[in-house]
């Protein structure tokens, strides 16, 4: 992975926001993973705000942005390659959105307990991934979690289910019931009224598609901002693109790092990002699939690999484990790494993580 963090200044406990940074120094390749100073001279440009640049070729650079699967996607690209991205993240949706109902995750759902049904091949081999990686996770990231999500919606009511509402429904969240068929490019909810949710991953496949998309096209320097996730390719003006990182307890555009990246993907899932109080208590929309409740002791997760999939549904999962299995996990993978902000404000990380704690 090519990744670099400058510390900006002494910090808390943060969790990633899409922070874009134009930096004007210069690195070589042995201290590409150097600790900086302060911000300086920096000039910030913030990730929905991004202006025209240059890159290395004299390409303009343009950004613009569109809402699809129910959130601001960012495109920084030629403008004629925008509409690249947004196509593929509308085709994303059309697939695999449980909410739209002509969709084949739709039908899908329509035939739990009753039939299997063939999907397209995309959705298929997304099923596949989420059902590889719920086992990787045991279960912390289950693609059946939208069984119990009609509890909570998170549409204003700040409504608690109750304890029995809750446990009549986690039978239904059962991704080990997910049966696939490669021949055939079948799928069979074998328990009825389950129901598949792929909200955890499918911005990240959209991510790894709208990426090889442009790249098969000639495309070199661009990125590509959907909610809690950022993909960056090439540089912008031959230095690597800047991510911030946010203090979760604060504004959007308070962070106190930067990490510098390129060719690589970034996913946070924090507890700030949908939530309501209630006589005190924070809940947020990351659900445990096991208790059907919020996952508790962790305020955020950050999750960098190349694979913008792994990295979309492991920000969530790790989120679920908490920081000592989610620290074990994450150090038996090869192609991510990790950063755990925990409810005490306290931060581990993986040890390929670049961040200096002192």
């Amino acid at each position: 992975m090519k990744y670099v963090l400058a510390i900006i200044g002494l910090g808390v406990a943060c969790a990633i926001w899409m922070v874009i940074q134009l930096w004007t120094g210069s690195k070589s390749k042995k201290d590409r993973w150097r600790g900086g100073g302060g911000c300086g001279g920096h000039v910030l440009i913030f990730a929905a705000f991004v202006s025209t640049l240059g890159c290395e070729n004299n390409t303009e650079l343009t950004q613009s942005t569109k809402n699809i699967m129910g959130t601001p996607i960012s495109v920084t690209a030629p403008a004629g390659m925008h509409a690249t991205v947004f196509e593929v993240f509308r085709q994303v949706d059309k697939d695999m959105s449980e909410w739209k109902p002509e969709s084949p995750l739709t039908i899908v759902n329509q035939n739990a307990g009753v039939a299997a049904v063939q999907v397209p091949a995309d959705l298929f081999q997304t099923l596949k991934k989420s059902i590889e990686i719920a086992q990787l996770t045991s279960g912390a990231f289950d693609p059946t979690w939208a069984s119990i999500w009609e509890l909570w919606k998170f549409d204003g009511r700040n409504t608690v289910p109750t304890k029995a509402q809750v446990e009549a429904l986690l039978p239904q969240v059962a991704w080990k019931k997910v049966e696939l068929d490669e021949l055939t490019n079948t799928v069979f909810l074998t328990e009825p009224s389950s129901m598949l949710g792929l909200g955890g991953i499918a911005k990240g496949v959209a991510l790894d598609k709208a990426r090889d998309a442009l790249v098969a096209q000639g495309l070199k320097d661009f990125m590509i901002v959907a909610g809690g996730q950022v993909l960056v390719h090439g540089s912008k003006n031959g230095k690597p693109w800047r991510v911030g990182i946010r203090d979760p307890e604060k504004e959007q555009t308070d962070y106190f790092a930067v990490l510098e990246l390129t060719d690589t993907c970034v996913s946070t899932s924090g507890n700030y990002e949908k939530f309501f109080m209630k006589d005190g208590i924070r809940y947020h929309h990351i659900i445990d699939p096991k208790t059907g409740y919020p996952a508790r002791g962790v305020k955020s997760v950050t999750v960098i690999s190349q694979d913008a999939t792994l990295a979309d549904a492991l920000s969530t999962a790790l989120f679920v484990m908490g920081v000592e299995d989610g620290l074990t996990l994450i150090e038996s993978l090869s192609n991510a790494e990790a950063l755990f902000i925990d409810d005490n404000n306290t931060m581990s990380k993986s040890s390929d993580f670049p961040f200096d704690f002192d």
